[in-house]
């Protein structure tokens, strides 16, 4: 059995892969962003996204599932839009949006993706 770790640190790893499927750790807004509102938030958060699922070999089209936290509900409408402009038409993943406290107060959304990895 293989597990492929990358970056990882005593805490955790950005990503894991198994068996031809990839865990990549929650993806907040960069620091840029941090101040923004939802919209500059959510954009930065799936660059991050982005830049990660390259990294490992994969890309938005793999997406197999996301689970999206925000911290205020009245938040959904305005993510929804920048999530439906990112995701490609016929390739959306599984997705489950929850609200929750952030780790740090600035943080508005944090995403965790499950991918398929070629």
């Amino acid at each position: 059995m293989t597990i492929q770790r990358h970056d990882t640190k005593a805490r955790m790893s950005r990503a894991v892969i198994h068996q031809g499927v990839a865990y990549l750790c929650g993806q907040v807004a960069g620091p840029e962003a941090r101040n923004g509102d939802i919209t500059a938030q959510t954009e930065s958060m799936l660059a991050r996204v982005d830049a990660l699922l390259t990294e490992i070999g994969s890309s938005r089209e793999q997406l197999l599932s996301a689970t999206i936290y925000l911290k205020d509900g009245n938040d959904v409408a305005a993510m929804n839009e920048v999530w439906d402009a990112w995701v490609p038409e016929g390739y959306a993943p599984a997705r489950t949006c929850v609200c929750a406290p952030m780790p740090s107060d600035e943080l508005k959304v944090e995403i965790t993706v499950t991918t398929a990895v070629s």
